[in-house]
């Protein structure tokens, strides 16, 4: 653990880069355009790159060095950025939609192999306390993100925003080219045969019904995004209507609160993990699921702004905790198994929240906030509720056994010292 910490800062500081670069690309889109057409079109190129890069992503990590690929994909997009810095006024509208393409692609191809490589360079039992560091690392860079990005942008213009976004690329790539990691797991160490054997027996768990149980997690995923787009998109219309005066406000407070909460879910999964030495599993992850669904829709039932703070902040613990939860679940599975159910993860989630932000957008037209993410969150819901009636249906201590095997054999993958 003692360099995952650095490699921790460096994903922050890239992260904070993308939502930066998130805000400022779109308006820059309008402003040069001119057109609400032209800046949706933008949003939905990097969206279906995303999607589709997924599925790509994960072939990728699975025959290639992923230390390698995250650091070509934060160059790639750094590269693209200082492109369009330096490009003439008359060739930037068309290089948008090429950094689209680039820095969506790029941006999945990154999470897919930092995902997929958390096992071997901490651990495979020290993987729920890293993934619990990288959803607090990401969830400070989105406040910071979103935050500074308006004040960036109005006091030092476009290509300030860029150049810094840029910048936060390198300096990631440069902190994951220097730290001596490694990413996947030594077919030639001493421990090879386990790993194969616990991949074998894996697979055999995969057809007597594991995989059905990741296929739902994943399909479950896909539908938070559908609910987590219409939060996104429903939170503006909703804060205006409290404060018209000040719509910002209530949006600020809904996303500290949500960070402070992730930050405090981080803290309490990894003691719990390490005080009792296991997993949480299936049920942990629909149970946070229906929490976290809970807690947005209370956000927007009107309440006065103290009660609809609290529910903010056990939806930002339940959203990090479902999400540490999924992680580390899906890092259960064999090293050469993990980067297509990551990349088929991505792909899901991708899609749930790119057709969620377009069927939402276009409800808010005729329904109120609070009907448009109480419909797609109570989606969730049902679905979680599904999930945890069928695994409660099945013989609980076979289930825990399986579980815990499962997590023996991905401990038989020679660990990696981060």
């Amino acid at each position: 653990m003692r360099y995952f910490r650095l490699l921790v800062l460096g994903n922050g500081i890239s992260a904070y880069g993308s939502y930066l670069n998130m805000v400022a690309l779109n308006v820059f889109v309008y402003d040069a355009t001119g057109s609400a057409l032209a800046a949706g079109l933008f949003m939905a190129v990097r969206l279906a790159t995303n999607v589709v890069s997924g599925w790509v992503s994960g072939r990728l990590v699975s025959v290639y060095d992923r230390k390698r690929l995250m650091v070509g994909a934060d160059l790639c997009q750094a590269v693209a950025l200082l492109t369009l810095l330096l490009a003439p006024d008359g060739t930037r509208t068309g290089l948008l939609y090429v950094l689209a393409v680039v820095t969506g692609g790029c941006s999945t191809l990154s999470q897919v192999a930092l995902r997929s490589s958390i096992p071997e360079i901490v651990g495979a039992e020290h993987r729920v306390r890293a993934n619990g560091l990288l959803v607090t690392g990401r969830s400070l860079a989105m406040i910071a993100g979103f935050a500074s990005s308006g004040v960036v942008v109005a006091e030092l213009g476009y290509s300030a925003a860029f150049a810094l976004d840029a910048a936060t690329f390198l300096v990631s790539a440069t902190v994951l080219f220097l730290l001596p990691v490694r990413t996947r797991a030594a077919k030639d160490a001493p421990g090879g045969s386990a790993e194969s054997s616990g991949a074998t027996r894996w697979t055999v768990r995969v057809m007597l019904g594991t995989a059905p149980l990741l296929m739902a997690m994943i399909a479950i995923r896909a539908v938070d995004g559908l609910g987590s787009s219409s939060h996104n998109v429903a939170l503006p219309i909703y804060s205006s209507s409290l404060d018209p005066d000040h719509p910002a406000t209530f949006i600020s407070q809904f996303w500290a609160t949500w960070a402070i909460g992730s930050i405090v879910a981080q803290q309490v999964i990894g003691r719990v993990t390490k005080k009792t030495g296991r997993t949480p599993g299936e049920r942990a992850f629909a149970l946070g699921a229906c929490v976290m669904s809970a807690g947005f829709i209370v956000v927007f039932s009107g309440l006065p702004t103290v009660p609809a703070v609290i529910a903010a902040l056990v939806a930002g613990a339940a959203d990090g905790f479902t999400e540490i939860v999924y992680v580390s679940r899906l890092q259960a599975a064999p090293d050469d198994q993990r980067g297509r159910l990551f990349g088929l993860s991505a792909s899901a989630e991708n899609t749930g929240f790119g057709l969620g932000m377009l069927v939402s957008g276009a409800l808010l037209e005729t329904f109120s906030p609070i009907q448009v993410v109480a419909s797609f969150h109570g989606l969730a819901i049902v679905l979680c509720t599904a999930l945890l009636l069928l695994l409660l249906s099945r013989r609980g201590p076979r289930d825990r056994d399986a579980e815990e095997t499962i997590g023996r054999d991905a401990s038989t993958v020679p660990e990696g010292r981060g």
